[in-house]
């Protein structure tokens, strides 16, 4: 096996020469080449081929919290009892009664799709539907799973910011009792959105009453609802359950547990049979324990709250470095862990090749960028500064 090394500094002026001496002699080397780099780390940002261990393309992306792979691996020691009836399982539906209040009910899944489709398929029959903004990540993303599984219809709603307004729902609030028209049943709403803005208070209680005035029920799709409660200053309790929201959706993944979300109901006459709904949705998991001590840990001494205040104080200094950018305009108000903006079209192939990220709206040019648990200010300086070195006209 052939051996190429090279060396390079930070006071290196070359480092891209370098990189490219490099990949040429490993290609004449082929697959037998071992390329032995000593390089500084300011070299190394220099380098195209080389990319940040961290980007801003989602939350999703980040690492699981060390706090929550310890609690992993120190369950994993020995047999337990599976399908939820462990210790473990029960001392994490204890943690949410704490935080949620008595008589909740909390029902541990893997992935938040899951966690949408089997709430709503819980709140519906087959012939009633569900209102959601357009760009609910029930309609948007998860595949058509809603319908399919709930056998019902999405019934999407035009939004400015991503927020469902009684005005909008109003609107589409109609065929009731006409057995030719679905019958809404559900209005459901992101908290906080997927444009990154965040439900005041009022405006999910006056969804709530909307919602209960018409027998309806109001499901909250809570990816993020510890960036939604950490961003207003409220409990857990405060951000759901007493502005009247019906059924959450409560995401750990994107908030620094590794595959772990729950349903939560409100009032246990909702959940009756969710048991068996969780079960036919292929979400009850035999080694239940792996899943619950990720939420346990997230409900302890305020991790939850902990991490989602750090990834919102990041996407704060990020839209404050982009704001400084006169080509990059913010395009929603950053309330949560998420940035919108517009950048030039031109810019976005220079800076995907360097980080990762999705383009939101691609024929607006508007990029989404997302910041996480493990977010540093490093990470967000170095970012700022190659977005406006890429966007630089000429």
């Amino acid at each position: 096996m052939g051996t190429i090394r090279a060396r390079a500094s930070s006071r290196d002026t070359r480092v891209r020469a370098f990189c490219r001496t490099f990949a040429r002699a490993a290609a004449r080397e082929g697959t037998r080449a071992h390329i032995a780099v000593v390089v500084q780390p300011a070299a190394l940002l220099n380098c195209s081929a080389m990319k940040p261990s961290r980007s801003f393309a989602s939350d999703n992306n980040a690492g699981v919290h060390p706090e929550i792979m310890k609690a992993i691996a120190a369950v994993n020691q020995g047999h337990t009892v599976g399908y939820g009836d462990d210790r473990h399982t029960q001392d994490a539906l204890r943690k949410f009664r704490k935080h949620f209040g008595a008589g909740t009910q909390a029902f541990f899944v893997f992935n938040g799709t899951a966690a949408n489709v089997l709430s709503m398929a819980a709140l519906t029959r087959r012939h009633e539907a569900v209102i959601c903004a357009e760009a609910a990540h029930a309609y948007v993303d998860e595949c058509g799973a809603p319908e399919k599984f709930l056998g019902g219809k999405l019934i999407p709603v035009p939004t400015k910011d991503g927020k469902l307004t009684v005005e909008a729902v109003q609107r589409v609030y109609h065929g009731i009792g006409d057995q030719h028209h679905v019958q809404p049943r559900v209005i459901t709403i992101t908290q906080s959105t997927e444009v990154g803005t965040v439900y005041k208070p009022a405006e999910v209680k006056a969804l709530a009453r909307f919602a209960h005035e018409r027998g309806m029920f109001l499901h909250m799709d809570g990816a993020r609802i510890a960036n939604a409660a950490a961003s207003l200053g409220l409990t857990l309790r405060r951000a759901t359950r007493d502005l009247g929201v019906d059924a959450l959706s409560f995401g750990g993944t994107k908030n620094g547990a590794m595959c772990a979300e729950a349903v939560v109901f409100f009032d246990e006459k909702l959940s009756r049979d969710f048991l068996y709904l969780r079960k036919q949705g292929m979400q009850l998991a035999s080694k239940m324990r792996f899943v619950s001590m990720q939420l346990d840990v997230l409900l302890t001494n305020d991790l939850w709250l902990k991490n989602a205040q750090h990834s919102n104080r990041m996407a704060k200094l990020l839209e404050k470095q982009l704001r400084k950018i006169p080509q990059v305009k913010i395009a929603y108000p950053v309330e949560a862990n998420g940035v919108f903006a517009y950048i030039p079209r031109r810019a976005i192939r220079k800076i995907l090749d360097r980080y990762f990220f999705y383009m939101w709206i691609e024929e607006d040019s508007m990029a989404r960028w997302m910041c996480s648990w493990d977010t540093t200010e490093e990470d967000v300086e170095r970012f700022a500064k190659f977005v406006a070195s890429a966007v630089k006209p000429g």
